[in-house]
């Protein structure tokens, strides 16, 4: 089935270090690739997840879409960190109509923030494992005033915005798109792990299911804020001395430890959330590890955490089940971008009134 023009959206990833922008279509021979680009935020603009400078947020994303000659209006965005909650709970079995009228006090007990200052969401999973009279529902809750800060910025440049989705779901979105074909029986744990520039972000499912979730503050720019510390430098310094270090300011060596230094940070982080899941579900066994965001193309970090979790590890492919179209966008920088597009692909393939 080919949609019309108001069922399209883009799917538009907005990090702190980057912007990451994609255009699908949906069409009788499957989903094709139109368009992906990746765009450097100004640093300082947002932090955090927090927007501190809407109008370079804006002016970055309106730079993109002409870049790419984007005419679609209707944009997908996603959210992520502390000011979002995602909470399996168990509740009395009822009908999905009666639960919109009740969850704001179901979930009152497991939202550490003012249920005034929140938006609600939630999916009935069926009935509880350890309940026939109740039922699992994954409560989503996030913080008003980021969903408004968000929705402001890409009204700033000159979108609409259709679906606010949180991060850790667009990266489950592609993934079942990609991995899971109509041979999944659906028992398979998995964990996708996603390293961005200020967080990393986990969510073990087993089939299609979320089992559980993590967000910890640390990612990528920590390798900047190492190298800003030693030579006393600007953070757009630092990452050119990442990205093209000559050894004239640090020596490869220093680089090389400052880097392994970080990567062990992330291991063990990540390692202490499935030692957790693993005390709640203490039968079950991830078979795999798929591993996306900046640091998805980490070679060290991938032998670390695999050796570390004597799990499989792999980097995501976001593209794996898209019609990369004519040719008009490079391979090898397809390649390349795969594991941090991943956010913004399972965006891309939303459609306007999705729930």
């Amino acid at each position: 089935m080919t949609f019309g023009k108001k069922d399209q959206l883009i799917g538009l990833d907005i990090g702190s270090s980057t912007i990451k922008v994609a255009e699908v279509a949906d069409t009788k021979n499957g989903y094709v690739l139109k368009r992906f680009g990746l765009y450097d935020m100004p640093h300082g603009a947002i932090e955090e997840g927090v927007i501190r400078d809407p109008e370079e947020v804006a002016e970055t994303i309106r730079e993109a879409m002409r870049a790419h000659n984007i005419k679609t209006t209707n944009a997908a965005i996603s959210i992520g960190g502390y000011s979002v909650v995602v909470k399996k709970i168990n509740v009395q079995s009822m009908t999905e109509e009666a639960l919109q009228s009740t969850i704001h006090f179901e979930a009152e007990q497991y939202i550490p923030f003012d249920i005034s200052d929140v938006n609600l969401d939630f999916q009935i999973l069926g009935e509880s494992e350890h309940n026939p009279n109740q039922m699992s529902v994954l409560l989503v809750a996030a913080k008003k005033e980021m969903i408004a800060d968000y929705v402001n910025v890409l009204e700033m440049a000159g979108l609409g915005p259709c679906i606010v989705d949180v991060d850790a779901f667009a990266l489950q979105n592609i993934y079942e798109q990609g991995y899971m074909g109509p041979e999944s029986t659906g028992d398979e744990f998995v964990a996708l792990i996603d390293v961005g520039a200020s967080k990393t972000s986990l969510n073990i499912l087993k089939g299609r299911t979320s089992l559980f979730m993590r967000d910890v503050s640390l990612g990528c720019g920590q390798t900047n804020q190492k190298i800003m510390s030693i030579l006393d430098c600007s953070a757009e310094e630092a990452e050119e001395v990442k990205l093209n270090n000559n050894g004239e300011r640090i020596s490869n060596d220093e680089l090389k430890d400052i880097e392994s230094a970080v990567i062990a940070d992330w291991c063990t982080e990540i390692s202490r959330a499935l030692d957790f899941f693993y005390s709640t579900y203490p039968e079950e066994r991830i078979q795999k590890i798929l591993i996306s965001g900046g640091g998805g193309n980490i070679i060290d970090f991938k032998k670390m955490l695999a050796l570390r979790t004597s799990t499989e590890v792999e980097t995501i492919d976001p593209f794996k089940a898209l019609n990369l179209g004519d040719g008009r966008i490079d391979d090898d920088y397809l390649k390349q971008m795969a594991p941090q597009a991943a956010i913004c692909m399972g965006l891309a393939i939303r459609k306007v009134n999705d729930k």
